[in-house]
């Protein structure tokens, strides 16, 4: 069987248009500047408004990467896959839709859930397919309006997240982008990172109200940050020893942008340089499974990853789920990196 090279072709991004501050943050919480800054490293984000779903910035990325591609003829999608835990509805999922929205006719399309490591998964699933010839070019989006879900109350989650989507167009091709991915997860933990009220569970459950006042994102800090660098730490190696590569090779770091003294803590384990860690949190916050890609696009446009890059991408998300993966930079240039 003849096994497909799986080629990184389109890159795009969205934001909502609203910006929010530290200093925004602070005149409706009791925080400042200063305290979420120096334990997060976030001092802006993006907080979708009135019409800005999951699926409409899942779009404006989507768009955005087809915009990128160096293609003028038309362009078929034959795959779109949406990793989200935010969609705009429980049910149906938002790919359909959004796979509508890109005039991409009647594809597969789908949505899959986990958390922040939602890219992570999607670019195995996706890498897959192509390699099975299932799939001849497939577009993965990466978006969660994270708001939406958020306790306004909460300091200790409320100033981490913001909204947003990346995407990125993978196809067969004759370069080898996709190095490895690697993926796994543990249940055991699921409530370490949870919305306890919504599904099955909390509805069919004889103790209902331990139910009524969790229909908030809640998270435990302290265990998510040493879990968070243990299994990022464990996937990036495993992603590693799958592709060959040696540490002395990585060009750059691309770690979910959770918390800035999570992705130090990183470098470091890897002895990288403080500049091979690409980052956007200071700008974006957490945006959950938007963050790798998005990074990426920051990063493609101001040029500083190059072609023949080695990338390490790694996060750590609910479930608990996990996943690293190492890519190699495409060699042809994209027309353009646009944030929609």
């Amino acid at each position: 069987m003849t096994v497909n090279a799986v080629k990184i072709v389109g890159l795009g991004a969205s934001l909502p248009k609203h910006q929010v501050s530290n200093k925004g943050i602070s005149e409706y919480l009791d925080t400042n500047d200063e305290w979420i800054t120096t334990r997060t490293g976030i001092k802006n984000r993006f907080h979708a408004t009135e019409g800005e779903y999951t699926s409409y910035l899942a779009f404006k990325a989507g768009k955005a990467a087809l915009s990128s591609m160096n293609i003028e003829n038309s362009i078929e999608i034959d795959t779109l896959i949406v990793a989200t835990s935010t969609p705009d509805r429980l049910c149906p999922a938002t790919a359909p839709k959004v796979a509508t929205m890109l005039g991409l006719g009647k594809i597969r399309a789908f949505d899959i859930n986990a958390v922040c490591t939602g890219f992570v998964y999607g670019l195995e699933l996706a890498e897959s397919f192509i390699r099975s010839g299932k799939s001849k070019r497939l577009m993965l989006i990466g978006a969660d309006v994270f708001t939406t879900i958020l306790d306004k109350n909460d300091r200790a989650t409320y100033p981490l997240f913001g909204d947003g989507a990346g995407a990125v167009i993978l196809e067969q091709g004759d370069e080898e982008n996709i190095l490895s991915t690697y993926t796994g997860s543990d249940g055991e933990y699921e409530n370490l990172i949870t919305i306890l009220n919504g599904g099955s569970e909390s509805k069919l459950s004889v103790s209902k109200d331990t139910f009524s006042k969790s229909s908030y994102f809640k998270m435990e800090g302290k265990e998510v940050f040493l879990k968070a660098i243990s299994y990022m730490k464990g996937s990036v190696q495993k992603a590693l020893e799958l592709s060959n590569t040696d540490t002395s090779e990585i060009d750059y770091i691309v770690p979910h942008q959770a918390n800035k003294r999570i992705i130090d803590t990183l470098t470091q384990l890897f002895d990288l340089k403080e500049t091979q860690a690409l980052m956007s949190l200071e700008e974006f916050g957490n945006t959950s499974a938007a963050s790798i890609p998005l990074t990426l696009a920051v990063h493609a446009r101001n040029n500083t990853i190059k072609p023949g890059h080695k990338i390490v991408l790694t996060a750590f998300g609910g479930g608990i789920t996990w996943g690293a993966a190492v890519i190699k930079w495409p060699n042809s240039v994209f027309r353009s990196i646009v944030f929609n």
